[in-house]
């Protein structure tokens, strides 16, 4: 991060491609072995359209963003979403989470940034927030 940053600041975006080695990678880390993150039949089964990723590793991706841009997990103060949509991953694709962040307010000691993802053009995540300190 800058120090040089002001309310209108647009943070790089970052495009992070999903499939079905990561959900597997991240079922087996997480113990979430829902099947509906790694089984077509099941996910249809449930009027899912197809497997689709833990809300929870969409969670972790778009953190990632910011901790990134904020300089580590030590600058975060707040981060906060509300899943509204799943990233949908088929058999055989790469699917992206595209996140951009945008600065709405900075004081002397911390930086608020409004968040986007997006998955095939569909917004994932509402209200996604973070606050971080101001280096």
């Amino acid at each position: 991060m800058t120090t040089n940053i002001e309310v209108g600041f647009a943070i790089p975006e970052r495009v992070v491609l999903v499939d079905r080695e990561m959900l597997k990678a991240y079922a087996d880390a997480s113990g979430d072995q829902n099947p509906i993150h790694q089984s077509e039949e099941v996910a249809v089964s449930v009027g899912l359209p197809n497997v689709i990723a833990h809300g929870m590793l969409t969670m972790a991706l778009v953190g990632k963003y910011v901790t990134d841009w904020s300089g580590g997990t030590a600058s975060v103060k707040e981060f906060g979403a509300r899943f509204i949509k799943p990233v949908i991953v088929p058999a055989g694709e790469k699917v992206d989470l595209t996140i951009n962040g945008t600065v709405t307010e900075v004081t002397a000691d911390q930086i608020k940034i409004d968040l986007v993802a997006t998955s095939a053009g569909v917004k994932v995540l509402g209200m996604a927030k973070a606050v971080v300190i101001k280096k």
